[in-house]
């Protein structure tokens, strides 16, 4: 598709995912597909406060806008849409619609405006992709990525290739730091596995109860035997979900297993970047699982399996032998964690663990 618009060398675009942490780092593949076009055009990106920490550490980010949310009052959005005109953009890459982000994109006078055909916010929009996402087809991330591929087909940019995992690439030496803070804060050995459990959900996902999650550490620990070193247990948790995180602990040390808690982080993009530092990352269809898959680092998932809400749907972006995924049985209410066969995804993880580990690489 040809470009309609007026050439110059660096094409001033806005992407909006300004909803919660794990979609946010679900677009991460979108806005690496962007910079790696040619000509790279200018990513700003609209987010909530919440998010906008994490957002400032991307690479793949130029500038980002702080979005005052539905809720704010009229001069909050007045002033987010006098930024909107000043900032000049020359296309607005919505890939989550809504009403406000539409009419804030044409009242902002953004020339090429795209976004998924869905809901009646489309009609704000001048370019529109038919995605279906309610069938859970495909992953998150890659809805995301063709909804940037279009973009750039009508920017007249060239993509030679989508890029690959990690989404999130560190600077030498990040993970290691982030170990060696850890270790000194925990008292943990560097040389042994350390695996990551969020129990917590943030309200975005049905979850495992804190007993499934130390039932399944119980489970990896017997399969795991005499054949590896042990892995450390590292309980995380986000604002409010410490008695979650301390409810997993309490059993496990009844059994003699040991588990701590990973001190407190001042700010999101503080506790993000702890993730580097695992070796495996278990938690629901969360934000930190998201922050993990971004990272590359591996994962073991636990999802409902409504339509809407998929382990193929809510995929992590990390690299496919860094991924695990479990979910209720078909004949089990989509939202049945219990039912969950913990026995299977134990076997799963401790092959995970004790393949790596055989391939002398890090978990």
């Amino acid at each position: 598709m040809t470009s309609t618009m007026a050439p110059h060398d660096r094409q001033r675009v806005l992407v909006v995912r300004n909803d919660k942490l794990g979609d946010f780092m679900l677009a991460w593949p979108a806005l690496a597909c962007l910079k790696a076009a040619e000509p790279a055009p200018h990513v700003s990106v609209l987010v909530p406060a919440y998010t906008a920490p994490l957002a400032r550490l991307c690479p793949w980010v130029d500038e980002v806008i702080l979005d005052p949310g539905d809720a704010a009052g009229r001069a909050d959005q007045q002033r987010l849409l006098d930024r909107l005109r000043a900032g000049r953009f020359d296309a607005l890459l919505t890939l989550f619609s809504t009403p406000r982000v539409g009419w804030l994109g044409w009242r902002a006078g953004i020339p090429l405006r795209l976004a998924p055909a869905t809901k009646w916010a489309q009609l704000f929009y001048n370019r529109r992709i038919v995605q279906r996402r309610s069938r859970s087809a495909k992953p998150e991330y890659r809805y995301n990525l063709e909804l940037a591929e279009a973009l750039l087909d009508a920017l007249g940019c060239r993509l030679t290739a989508r890029p690959a995992p990690p989404y999130w690439p560190l600077a030498a030496g990040t993970r290691e730091a982030q170990r060696t803070r850890i270790a000194a804060e925990l008292d943990l050995d560097p040389a042994r596995p350390w695996c990551f459990v969020h129990g917590g959900s943030g309200g975005s996902a049905v979850n495992l109860a804190p007993e499934r999650y130390a039932a399944l550490v119980t489970g990896i620990v017997a399969r795991l035997g005499d054949a590896a070193p042990h892995p450390h247990w590292v309980l995380t948790a986000g604002p409010g979900e410490e008695a979650t995180a301390e409810a997993i602990r309490r059993p496990l040390a009844d059994t003699g297993l040991s588990a701590v808690h990973l001190p407190p982080r001042p700010a999101l993009d503080d506790f993000a970047l702890s993730l580097a530092a695992a070796d495996l990352v278990i938690a629901g269809s969360t934000g930190p699982l998201h922050v993990a898959g971004c990272l590359n680092r591996p994962t073991a998932g636990f999802y409902p399996s409504r339509r809407s809400a998929t382990p193929l749907r809510w995929q992590t972006c990390n690299a496919d032998d860094r991924r695990l995924a479990f979910c209720p049985p078909s004949d089990a209410d989509a939202h049945d964690m219990a039912s969950i066969d913990l026995g299977s995804a134990a076997a799963s993880i401790t092959t995970h663990l004790l393949s790596r580990t055989a391939r002398g690489s890090a978990v």
